[in-house]
């Protein structure tokens, strides 16, 4: 993965905003906050709101924009002006993030019988109803390493398609 001198990182959640922070801060990353437009991760879903709030400013070189969300159809569409100016490189999480939480707990087996929805699993299953919450995921991957093995293991378990990113990616 190429990034540029700018890098805007787009999470696409609070879950998804609170494992980047911890992973950023822990410096376990391939970029640092030094590198982050604005010097921080971004909450932005639109392309159009990310250009106004973002990109009024004039850079000189090109940007990139590493899109941390769990769908893959979800459309990222800049206007004419940027589009040139931008690379946007899609992190996804699918099926969704708590399916770290479920490696973490070793539970990956039980939620592939389960048929249930990471979410649910955590929830029903796993007794964390508040799996998606920023408080939650800064305590239960309070240990970076530990996050990053779930990390680890979610790319050896999953079906990731040719030519997509995943977190760990992003690690060094």
């Amino acid at each position: 993965m190429e990034l540029t001198k700018y890098i805007a990182c787009i999470c696409e959640g609070a879950a998804e905003k609170a494992i980047m922070k911890l992973l950023l801060d822990a410096d376990r990353l391939i970029f640092t906050h030094d590198d982050l437009l604005e010097g921080e991760l971004l909450r932005c879903r639109s392309a159009k709101n990310f250009e106004e709030q973002h990109l009024r400013k004039g850079f000189s070189e090109k940007i990139t924009v590493l899109r941390i969300l769990d769908s893959r159809r979800e459309q990222f569409k800049l206007s004419k002006a940027y589009e040139h100016k931008i690379e946007v490189i899609n992190v996804i999480t699918a099926p969704e993030i708590e399916m770290l939480v479920i490696l973490g707990e070793g539970k990956y087996d039980e939620y592939k019988k389960s048929g249930k929805k990471p979410s649910d699993f955590c929830k029903t299953d796993l007794k964390y109803p508040n799996v998606k919450s920023t408080d939650f995921i800064k305590v239960y991957f309070s240990d970076v390493n530990f996050l990053i093995s779930a990390i680890t293991e979610y790319r050896r378990v999953s079906n990731i398609p040719n030519g997509e990113y995943s977190l760990f990616d992003l690690l060094k």
